[in-house]
């Protein structure tokens, strides 16, 4: 078997040894391609691998169809909007991510932006303190109940939540209000942190109707996906409301304008960064490593996102 690391933007070197000696330490063959610039080179790497191991990289049906012998491959991470899942699942491929290994990482930038967000992006004037602010959790998934969690044991939130998919008992037993309609939750919160997926249900959901139960001196909160808030219901929101602030750690496609109409209320990290920190790149590495040899050795698709 084969085992390719496949990153434009590189594993720490320390995540790469140990990738590495897990691999090795099964008997499988190791690979390494980083910091490619082309397409084709990821296309030309995969021609005879077994397994893939990527980040944000880019598994299109081209990539795929050039990968006869793949059986699986891993994002280290839990977004898997990078890869095509319709044409791995077509060719009998398994598609895995590994949740959780990068939470605690976005759960700390959610709540250090929302910290900027408040001092008024340090600007030198009076800002806000977050103590007895209300903040509501879009989606209680691993980064969600952490953000939670620190928001409200770490700086005295009033923290509430909706999320179809969890048992409103499981958020309730972290302290945490339930909330049943995403209007609700807008509505009651001066912020908001996003933790959803972006799918077909999610991608531009976030519209100005609920931006705009949003009490006064709202902010919006992005660690998840650029797509999920729509970009003209955001700009209408602003352009209406002096008092709404958005930061995000993925720039939207029209950041630049944003930038240029609302000075002072807006603020996109230069690149996502949520789960850029040494420890969240080594886990989220070992973590796929482990999984492939899990997946070959014992049939286990615990992490599979394309069943």
């Amino acid at each position: 078997m084969k085992i390719l690391i496949a990153t434009k933007k590189p594993f720490a070197s320390e995540a790469v040894e140990k990738i590495k000696e897990i691999v090795q330490n099964a008997g499988y063959e190791f690979a390494l391609l980083e910091k490619y610039t082309e397409q084709s080179e990821l296309v030309d790497a995969v021609k005879d691998v077994n397994a893939l191991i990527v980040r944000s990289d880019k598994i299109t049906r081209e990539v795929i169809e050039a990968a006869g012998e793949l059986k699986i491959v891993v994002r280290a991470g839990a977004g898997y909007d990078n890869i095509d899942l319709t044409t791995a699942t077509e060719k009998g491929i398994v598609v895995m991510n590994t949740p959780g290994q990068n939470s605690n990482a976005v759960a700390e930038l959610a709540l250090g932006l929302m910290v900027y967000a408040a001092r008024g992006f340090y600007n030198g004037k009076p800002g806000t303190e977050l103590k007895g602010k209300t903040l509501g959790i879009q989606a209680y998934g691993h980064v969600g109940s952490l953000v939670a969690k620190i928001a409200k044991n770490g700086f005295g939130m009033s923290v509430s939540a909706f999320d179809p998919f969890i048992p409103a008992e499981k958020i309730e037993a972290d302290g945490v209000k339930v909330y049943n309609s995403v209007e609700e939750l807008y509505a009651n919160n001066r912020y908001i942190s996003l933790h959803i997926p972006a799918n077909e249900q999610t991608k531009n959901s976030i519209n100005y109707d609920l931006l705009n139960k949003m009490p006064r001196d709202a902010t919006l909160l992005n660690t998840a996906r650029k797509e999920v808030v729509d970009e003209d219901s955001l700009i209408k929101i602003m352009e209406e409301r002096d008092d709404f602030k958005y930061v995000s750690d993925i720039a939207p496609d029209n950041a630049e304008l944003l930038k240029e109409k609302f000075p002072g209320r807006v603020y996109f990290t230069p690149k996502k960064m949520g789960a850029q920190t040494a420890e969240a790149n080594i886990n989220a590495g070992i973590a796929a490593a482990n999984q492939i040899v899990n997946y070959f050795e014992k049939g286990d698709v615990t992490f599979q996102v394309n069943k």
